[in-house]
């Protein structure tokens, strides 16, 4: 079987895991396929223990083929992971920017406007008088 783990070590360490932390398996394949699929492990199980992703192939009757689907789809999800994070992180600093900006002077008299409309329905609600 080649050392298939070191095409893709390269692509891995691009996203700070190593290749050590995926434990893979090689498991009977379920479905249709009888008897040499009862009998021949070529299903490729393959799990990033970090994050605890998880792929399972067995679309080839190859354990080789499947193993190297396997880890493509692996480190295709790892990829889209990595990028969903680093895309909430622009989105957090985008949020906490616009949150904390200096307002503008329209901005500021329309605020300050709405403060003294207010204070004026307030100053109505006195105590009922007996008059």
């Amino acid at each position: 079987m080649p050392d298939l783990p070191t095409q893709f070590s390269g692509r891995l360490e691009a996203l700070g895991w190593r290749v050590a932390e995926v434990e893979e398996r090689f498991v009977r394949g379920a479905g249709p396929g009888g008897q040499k699929i009862n009998k021949t492990s070529s299903t490729v199980w393959l799990r990033h223990r970090p994050t605890g992703v998880e792929v399972r192939c067995q679309r080839e009757r190859s354990q080789v083929a499947n193993r190297e689907i396997a880890w493509m789809e692996l480190i295709a999800r790892l990829e889209a992971r990595a990028a969903a994070a680093a895309q909430a992180a622009v989105t957090a600093n985008e949020a906490e920017r616009r949150r904390t900006r200096q307002k503008s002077r329209r901005q500021k008299a329309r605020m300050v406007e709405g403060k003294r409309h207010r204070s004026g329905l307030k100053q109505l609600r006195g105590r009922v008088g007996a008059e």
